[in-house]
């Protein structure tokens, strides 16, 4: 019986194939030595460019899949945990039987005080954390202290919750001002990877056109803002799968109101003081709890960042989002001096643009607070009951998140037509608000709220998407997006700090502030679009180069905070020599026997740096 062949031929021996391959080349002995070390014959530089290249574009559409999905469950968890603790502390009865005198009121208080006023200071910060941490850490940063807050409910004490509420309230404005910066930065490398071969000719030191990055900016804040929208719908599935079945019915809850909507004062006056029918047992709320905290662990790990370079595979599968700056970009980026980080949002206040876009910043954060706590409390719970609110806020949900789509228009139609349509349906939704007093505990109306709400998430995803790709047209220096978004963020940190203040007046006194507000904001808006088409310069703070200095492959500031006295004036050893001063040199450009490595070509850079 003979044996049969082997599935691969042995390497210098002559098997049954004989002693050639099949491209003619023989083997064993005497074959070449350039063929056996020398390129694959059958290698394409061109197709496997477009691999490499397309492997980068999944790349980015995963790591905005990524980040949306990160925000997402963040602030779904974020919204839900705050939404029951806040019901469950207003019950007197569960107050009394489960923390007695404590204090329950006082510390939810200071718990919103924490949250809400803390941002008036993100100014003054986060444009120094964002640069010192990174963009893609600052994310993962932010979301862990919102994990942080989700963990303190395990134990409701004054020194867990209101030190937590605190320090979210500092974590605000750093995430989402890292957030728009990062979807920006992805458009931005979504349009190099897409013409990779245009830059080839022009030279990878020349800037893309002005602009050019604007389509794919549309589609990614779509993306991002309509998976955010959803995290409203998310923070409902405890009320409706758990927290729903304790409640009283409207009969209860409602007995004591007498007016709804415009006729309204404060926040559900005369609501009674217990909306639970049986208190849910510790246990149930601890799985609930942990739930929520899984979903929060859950959110770090998609916007941890990404595999770098000496990562393998398995560790980067636990990370999704990759960096949004080249390494040397960061350095540059925060090289321009901490002083000069800190002046640059102030300075930014001489560009006319910012300053006509801070009444709409303003509006953006009134209109989304005025959708949970006017529309949905004063319109909805106060007429139809603390039972229907999650459904309520799930219609806003939804049809922000379908309406978040609608930005794409901007591809096709011109530049201020999404911002304004969303301005004109809340302008029209206001109102109708305006004259609108629905009466408690009459259900027949039920269905006006819910397309009111529905319509208003229409308005804010407008509002939300179009200003944020403004903002990343306006700006499409990588050197100032932190800047603005940081801007942006906080004015709307300001709004919700304004809204926290005047909570008790009259609904149509808030109704009339948002109204002036939104026309103010369409006016100026309208009149910056206007200076533009006139080609009115803008004036720009100018950004500080980089101020290091090259040794090796790592970069060392001028300045060393760190050094002692006796360094500074004896040095040790190899640092004792300065180098001279003068514009620090250029990349060595590659001769005509040297080729550039592949990190240097992925770097865009032609040769080494100075050794």
């Amino acid at each position: 019986m003979e044996a049969e062949p082997p599935l691969y031929p042995m390497a210098g021996a002559a098997g049954p194939q004989g002693d050639e391959d099949r491209l003619g080349v023989p083997d064993g002995p005497e074959a070449p030595l350039d063929e056996l070390v020398g390129a694959y014959p059958n290698y394409n530089e061109e197709e496997e460019e477009r691999r490499y290249y397309r492997r980068k574009r999944l790349g980015v559409l995963k790591n905005v899949l990524a980040a949306s999905a990160g925000g997402m469950l963040t602030y779904g968890v974020y919204l839900g945990l705050l939404q029951m603790q806040l019901i469950l502390h207003y019950d007197e009865t569960y107050r009394e039987v489960k923390y007695g005198n404590m204090g329950l009121p006082d510390i939810d208080s200071k718990m919103l005080m924490g949250i809400n006023v803390t941002p008036i200071a993100a100014l003054l910060y986060t444009p120094v954390l964002i640069r010192f941490f990174g963009t893609k850490w600052m994310m993962f940063l932010a979301v862990g202290i919102y994990a942080l807050f989700v963990s303190t409910n395990y134990w409701e004490r004054y020194y867990t919750l209101v030190p937590s509420a605190v320090a979210l309230g500092m974590a605000i404005v750093p995430l989402w001002a890292s957030m728009g910066n990062y979807i920006t930065r992805m458009a931005q490398k979504y349009h190099e990877y897409s013409h990779y071969k245009e830059q080839d000719g022009q030279g990878m030191k020349q800037r893309p056109p002005r602009g050019s990055h604007a389509p794919y900016l549309l589609v990614f804040q779509a993306i991002f803002y309509s998976f955010f929208h959803l995290s409203f719908a998310c923070a409902q599935l405890p009320m409706i799968y758990f927290l729903n079945h304790y409640l009283y019915d409207l009969n209860h809850t409602l007995y004591n109101v007498q007016s709804c909507g415009t006729n309204s004062h404060g926040i559900l006056s005369g609501f009674n003081k217990t909306v639970l029918r049986t208190l849910p047992r510790s246990g149930n709320l601890i799985v609930v709890e942990s739930v929520l905290m899984a979903v929060a662990f859950l959110a770090m790990l998609l916007v941890r960042p990404g595999m770098g370079s000496g990562q393998s595979v398995k560790q980067s599968v636990l990370g999704l989002c990759g960096a949004a700056y080249r390494p040397t970009e960061e350095i540059d980026l925060r090289s321009v001096g901490w002083g000069n980080i800190f002046q640059l949002p102030f300075k930014h206040v001489r560009d006319y643009r910012l300053r006509h876009l801070v009444p709409f910043f303003i509006y953006s954060g009134f209109e989304v607070l005025f959708a949970c706590t006017g529309i949905a409390l004063g319109y909805g719970v106060c007429s139809v009951g603390l039972e229907r609110l999650a459904y309520l806020l799930v219609a806003y949900s939804l049809g922000a998140s379908a309406a978040s789509l609608l930005g794409l228009l901007g591809l096709w139609l011109p530049r201020p037509v999404p911002l304004v349509a969303g301005a004109g349906v809340h302008l029209l939704l206001t109102f109708i608000l305006f004259f609108w007093a629905p009466v408690p505990r009459v259900l027949q109306h039920s269905w006006i709220l819910y397309v009111a709400a529905a319509l208003w998430g229409v308005g804010s995803a407008l509002n939300k998407t179009g200003l944020s790709t403004l903002l990343g047209i306006l700006y499409e220096d990588k050197e100032r997006q932190d800047f603005i978004f940081t801007i942006y963020h906080w004015w709307q940190a300001v709004a919700i700090f304004t809204v926290y203040l005047g909570s008790s007046l009259h609904m149509k006194a808030k109704l009339a502030v948002l109204l002036v507000t939104l026309v103010a904001a369409a006016v100026s808006y309208l009149r910056m679009e206007q200076k533009l088409r006139r080609g009115v310069a803008p004036r720009q703070p100018r950004i500080p180069r980089p101020q290091h200095k090259v040794r090796g492959y790592r970069y060392l500031e001028e300045d060393n905070s760190d050094e002692s006295d006796a360094e500074g004036e004896h040095g040790d050893g190899a640092e004792e020599e300065a180098p001279p001063a003068g514009p620090r040199p250029g990349p060595e450009p590659a001769g005509l026997g040297r080729r550039p490595c592949p990190y240097e070509q992925a770097l865009g850079g032609d040769g080494p740096e100075e050794q």
